[in-house]
């Protein structure tokens, strides 16, 4: 299952009452850290794990407090340093070194689950947002802060605990807003990226199956009745029938994000070229040599200048792909960056 939240919060509103459930959140870090604050896990008592906030290392103990906080139904603030000898995460042998703030919370009826149960609507309905939580208590010491317990708010009140907010806010990473007596982490919610792949051929698959991992969402569109069969893609979130018209107003209503033009025919590909041309699309990538991509665009009769996202043909990042899922990796390894406005290139290049 993918890690992404609209993917955790689909396992967990079918059966939020047919169990106790435990949300934790890392609401700081100090120093490198595998996830970063807003990184949320579910945990339940049937056993249930949701969700990941280390590479793997810490998830057992977490879900040992998780247990407490089901037992005693108090919150508790838990902190993990990587870098103390005496310190359970040290012990563990974490690699990465880091200090790691975690806030476990119950979730249920009574306390109108956190506002989960918003999140998920407004995922399904891909609308974004920010999502607040209080911390209490984090005036104590670190040395402290993984045993102290603290009773939780009165969370009656969503205004005053966890909530769903309008996207036109300022901030637009996770960061702690401090008010008279509470702070707070503000989490962006986003919904997960739709892919539009546009050919439904034998070497989509390893493209449409990449993505799908990643916990996209994917529509694919190929007028071709012998391509994109219902077989060959059975977990497609869409098969989009009609000729290429239909994609204008579908990447409008469906929140398309970015589109692989992968149709090995110029003609189809320049028909759905011209009807993405004035989408709100971040990325379009376009298979094929640069002669083939300037056909495509002669047919599609559009100007790459004015085209209003990234283009890219040839499509993908440099990586010496050469078989369709090194291809694939290329393509979705680009398009990912694009959406999260970075420029592809080696983080050891960065540090």
């Amino acid at each position: 299952m993918s890690n992404h939240l609209s993917h955790l919060l689909a396992k967990w509103y079918p059966n939020r009452d047919n169990s106790d459930w435990v949300l934790a959140t890392i609401y700081d870090t100090r120093g490198p850290c595998y996830r970063k604050p807003g990184a949320m896990m579910l945990f339940s008592s049937q056993g249930d794990q949701l969700g990941m906030l280390s590479g793997g290392c810490l998830e057992s103990d977490i879900g040992i407090n998780a247990r407490k906080v089901m037992q005693t139904g108090q919150s508790i603030l838990v902190c993990y340093d990587g870098s103390d000898e005496d310190d359970l995460s040290f012990h563990l042998g974490i690699g990465c070194g880091g200090t790691i703030y975690i806030m476990l919370q119950q979730i249920n009826q009574n306390n109108n689950y956190l506002a989960l149960d918003q999140v998920y609507s407004a995922l399904k309905q891909r609308t974004s947002g920010y999502y607040y939580q209080s911390i209490v208590n984090t005036d104590v010491s670190n040395k402290q802060i993984e045993q102290a317990y603290f009773e939780a708010e009165d969370i009656a009140d969503l205004s005053e605990t966890a909530a769903l907010v309008n996207s036109a806010h300022s901030h637009s990473q996770q960061e702690i807003i401090k008010d008279t007596n509470t702070e707070w982490l503000a989490s962006p919610i986003i919904p997960e990226p739709h892919l539009l792949v546009v050919g439904g051929g034998i070497d989509a698959r390893p493209l449409v199956n990449i993505a799908q991992q990643l916990g996209w969402k994917v529509s694919l569109w190929d007028p071709r009745p012998a391509n994109a069969r219902k077989e060959y893609f059975s977990s497609v979130d869409n098969i989009i029938k009609g000729d290429a018209s239909v994609l204008t107003s579908f990447a409008g209503q469906e929140d398309v994000n970015a589109a692989v033009l992968m149709s090995h025919n110029v003609e189809i590909d320049a028909q759905a070229l011209q009807a993405l041309a004035t989408s709100q699309l971040k990325y379009l990538a376009l298979l094929g040599p640069n002669n083939r991509k300037q056909q495509v665009i002669t047919q599609a009769k559009v100007n790459e200048q004015s085209l209003p996202f990234v283009f890219s043909g040839p499509a993908g990042l440099s990586i010496g792909g050469t078989l369709p899922e090194s291809i694939a990796l290329a393509i979705l390894s680009e398009c990912h960056a694009s959406l999260h406005n970075k420029k592809a290139q080696s983080i050891s290049h960065i540090l």
